[in-house]
């Protein structure tokens, strides 16, 4: 259940980025996010920084696909708080997202995305950026430009190696190819 996932996943997961899960200070479950005429809209947590959410974190249950709907859901949340980053999860993959292009307004696509069943270095060298020590909003939202626009281009070299358009057999027959 979305409940059990919380519990054995995300709990500890936030608490590993040294947030005390039982301060309401610095994590706020069931952050109220009221959205337009919809009162009681909550998002599961909420993590706070000198009273300010700075993160808002939706978890649905362990296995769950997160999709663009699952994704809807903290979208709506994210533009009526102040916070400048969203985490969606399902206990197992960690997507983050945050508002380069507009402000107050989570982009569609996750700028970062953590998997705790494949873990790699680089990524936990990211991951610490969102530790309660290291925690700096600049920094952070610098390199999610950074990592949104790289994921970007190896998104379309992939594309582009699995299915070649002719454009790009051409630029690359020109540089091994003097005729």
């Amino acid at each position: 259940t979305e409940e059990a996932t919380k519990t054995a996943f995300v709990m500890p997961f936030i608490g590993a980025l040294g947030y005390n899960v039982f301060d309401p200070r610095e994590v706020v479950p069931e952050f109220t996010a009221d959205v337009g005429v919809k009162k009681g809209e909550k998002v599961d947590y909420a993590i706070l920084r000198d009273g300010t959410p700075i993160m808002l974190v939706e978890c649905k249950c362990y296995g769950c696909e997160l999709d663009d709907y699952q994704a809807s859901q903290l979208f709506r949340y994210f533009s009526v708080t102040n916070a400048r980053f969203g985490l969606l999860t399902n206990g197992v993959v960690y997507r983050f997202f945050t508002d380069l292009e507009q402000p107050n307004k989570m982009e569609s696509k996750p700028f970062f995305e953590f998997n705790v069943l494949d873990v790699k270095e680089p990524q936990v060298e990211e991951l610490k950026k969102f530790s309660k020590s290291a925690w700096n909003t600049e920094r952070i939202l610098a390199t999610a430009s950074e990592l949104k626009y790289t994921r970007e281009v190896k998104r379309l070299l992939a594309d582009e190696l699995a299915n070649p358009s002719d454009d790009f057999v051409r630029f690359l027959a020109s540089r091994v190819y003097s005729r």
